[in-house]
Order: structure tokens, then sequence, then C-alpha cells
């Protein structure tokens, strides 16, 4: 069986969440299974395991819909996408596409480093359901990062095709000693983009109510996003870091009493589980993601209510508590690994070719 893994969309210079989701998996499915990865800029091979590559046009290009004219010449049996728009005409190989969340339909702001014609299609695209199930029902299965949004798959009937769940995990940002004494102070940590549906306003405000907490912003910010929630609450203690390498990160969520996230929308949530990995518990919003991956390792607040964060962040004064959230954040966190997904992502693919085949005419479905 050969396959290929769709790497063009890993960012260069930092991963973000799709970008970390890609070179998590094609590194633990090479573990299992030659792979060949897709690329579409040498620079994106800083981000990605040593692996065979090919270079073809890039996901944004003008020639997206004709990929597969590129991808055939390396004869691949089945080929994985990260993304559901990955071209497909004219292919001769199974197909699987990702979709990771239904929040854009939602929160139809699309994401600042687009191309501006990008960001149009975007949000038109947005507008209805019929484009969503087009671009899903070409692939021969479906793979999606949550068991929450694979039930919102199915309650739109965005495909008719298989759903399967291939969790996010985190990378190895170290290993916690324990059991955790609870840290020094009140650092709390957020890592997270800024747009609207993040809610990070609620976080800044919970802050400005509790003068001996600060809340470390890790993510790069633009200036006037910066200014703004700075206006918002002059009197909360606010340190913004506008990026972190992956050891400081690591260093200041174990320092850390706790992660804050008062999203309203998410198709996964990652940094949870990178927090919970080193024993920091994590406080979020009551969201049903949130609660499919923190279970009862998390605490929960309405995402509307800053006074509701400033009490659960006040469950976490007791050592004891602290400590007992620690403890179950590393249980829970054990649930998610990049080598378990890939796992589950190769059953699917040889399940995929054995029963549509590999190369060669596409079968037509009953």
């Amino acid at each position: 069986m050969r396959v290929v893994v769709d790497c063009r969309y890993t960012r260069i210079g930092h991963h973000d969440g799709i970008s970390r989701f890609t070179a998590g998996l094609v590194g633990e499915l090479a573990k299992l299974h030659p792979v060949t990865m897709l690329v579409s800029d040498h620079r994106q091979l800083d981000m990605l395991p040593d692996l065979p590559w090919q270079l073809v046009s890039s996901p944004t290009s003008a020639r997206e819909p004709f990929v597969a004219r590129q991808v055939r010449r390396l004869r691949p049996d089945i080929v994985f996408s990260p993304m559901q728009t990955m071209g497909s005409w004219g292919r001769d190989y199974r197909l699987l596409l990702t979709l990771h969340d239904l929040i854009y339909y939602e929160n139809r702001t699309p994401p600042r480093d687009l191309p501006a014609p990008v960001r149009l299609l975007w949000r038109l695209y947005h507008l209805a359901w019929w484009p969503q199930r087009l671009l899903l029902n070409r692939a021969d299965a479906v793979v999606t990062v949550s068991e929450t949004t694979a039930g919102l798959i199915r309650e739109h009937h965005l495909t008719d095709r298989p759903i399967t769940v291939v969790s996010n995990a985190s990378d190895d940002l170290g290993a916690p000693e324990l059991p955790r004494a609870r840290p020094e102070g009140h650092r709390l940590v957020y890592m997270g983009s800024y747009m609207p549906y993040k809610n990070v306003d609620t976080l800044v405000m919970a802050v400005a109510a509790l003068p001996d907490h600060e809340l470390h912003l890790l993510s790069r910010i633009g200036r006037e996003e910066r200014e703004r929630l700075t206006r918002l609450a002059p009197e909360a203690r606010l340190v913004f870091h506008d990026g972190v390498t992956d050891a400081a990160y690591a260093e200041l969520l174990a320092g850390a009493t706790a992660l804050v996230h008062a999203s309203r929308a998410e198709g996964f949530g990652i940094p949870l589980i990178e927090a919970m990995r080193l024993g920091t518990p994590v406080v979020v919003s009551d969201i049903p993601i949130f609660r499919e991956i923190g279970g009862d390792a998390a605490l929960y607040f309405d995402a509307g209510d800053a006074d509701d964060l400033v009490r659960a962040l006040g469950d976490l004064e007791s050592d004891d508590i602290w400590q007992e959230h620690s403890a179950r954040s590393v249980e829970r966190a054990a649930q998610y690994t990049w080598a378990g997904s890939a796992a589950t992502l190769l059953e699917l693919m040889r399940r995929t070719v054995a029963e549509h085949g590999g190369r060669g005419r596409r079968r037509k479905r009953r």
C-alpha cells in the first residue's frame, strides 16, 4: 500500500493547529508504514520529520482543483489530507479528507493571514452547507479530530461517507515530576489566537478582578489588539509574550497555576492536552468539546461570565484541590497521543483500500 500525506498546510517557522496535527501524525505514521509527504514550499521541511517528499503546487494556487494530476505521478494507493479542500479531479487513488470543526459557520471572520481573495471565498463558502457537502463527498472516507465535531457533521448531514475520529495530541514538552506541588504565585497561561470567538476579553476581565494574578498571553499579537486588551481593563496584570519557543512554553506551563481558555467554539483544543500532560490544571469555558477533552480533570465556567471564571480559579486556591486536578490532568492527557492517532489513521487507510481497492479506476458507489 503506497501512502501519501498532504503536508502542504504546514506553516513556515512555527506551527498552528492544523500544521501541528499534520507533523505529529505523519511522524508517527511513518514509524508504522512507509510514507511520502507532499509539500509546496521547501521551507516546510524544517517543520516536518525527515521523510521522502515531493514538491507540488500550493493549496491556495489556482491549480489546486487539478493537483491530483501531480499526485498521480507518485502512484499512491491512498492519500490523506489534513484538510477537506484538496483537489481531486482526475484522481485514481483513494482519498481521505479531514474536517476539523464547524466554527466558521457561526464565526465567519476568516484567519487574517490568508490572502484577500481567499478570505472572500472563505466567507462565501460558509454562508451555506452545500459547499461543505460537495467537498466531503469527494472523499472515500472523512476524518475529524473529535467526537464533538463528528456529531455535528452527522447532525448537519454533511457527508454520506464513513467518519473516523483521529484525535489531536500534544508534542513532547517534557515529563512532570509527580505528584506536583502547587506553584508559587498566581500565573495564568493562555495559548491561542485572538479571533473574536476565542473570547479573550473574558480572561482579561477576570484577571482584572484578581489583583494577585497575572495572565500570560503567549501567542503572537498585533499592536492594535494588544492596545485594545490593555484598555479593556487597565488594572489587569497582562504579560504579552508575542510568541514563545516550545521550551519557554513548557516552562511557563510548568510554573502556572492553570491554563485558561474562554473560547465559545473549538474543534479540539491542543493547549488543554499540552497543559494537562505537564500536570497543570485547566480552567476552561463550559463547551462540549472542552468537556470531551477535559472530562473530570478540568474546571469549567460560563464563557460569558468573568465572575464565574473568578469562582473557578478560587477553587484552585486549595492545595488539595489543585493537586487532585493536576493528577487527573496527567491521566486524562495520556489518552491522547500521536502514536495512537497514527495507528487509528493507518487502520482506516488499510480498511479503505481493502474495501474500495487502491490505484486504478474508481469503483462506483452503490
